[in-house]
């Protein structure tokens, strides 16, 4: 898969692009936490890689995560924070899925 996948959602170096889904992403998680995207959330994360275009420099790759990178240690804290599991939607899974070309489990 193209590292650019990220990209492609709407995470760009010059902000969220409007009508994709990262502006889709960005305005569902505002209205669920009360008008902000707090950081660390999907959205800003992305947008923090979508800046470079580059998901996969930071372990996310098409073959799954990669042990000892920045996204294991991601996962590693949002499983022990949920109890042992990553949750469908949160920001690991979510990223998971967009830097293989997904939809970040959004239709």
């Amino acid at each position: 898969m193209s590292d650019r996948n990220v990209c492609n959602a709407g995470f760009t170096s010059s902000g969220i692009s409007r009508g994709s889904l990262a502006s889709s992403m960005m305005s569902s998680e505002a209205k669920a936490s009360g008008g902000g995207v707090r950081s660390g959330g999907p959205t800003s994360t992305l947008q923090g890689m979508g800046a470079k275009c580059s998901t996969h420099s930071s372990g996310f790759t098409s073959s799954g995560i990669s042990g000892g990178s920045r996204a294991s240690e991601m996962m590693s804290k949002e499983a022990r924070t949920h109890g042992g599991g990553t949750p469908r939607g949160g920001t690991t899974a979510t990223v998971q899925s967009i830097s293989t070309g997904g939809k970040g489990g959004r239709r």
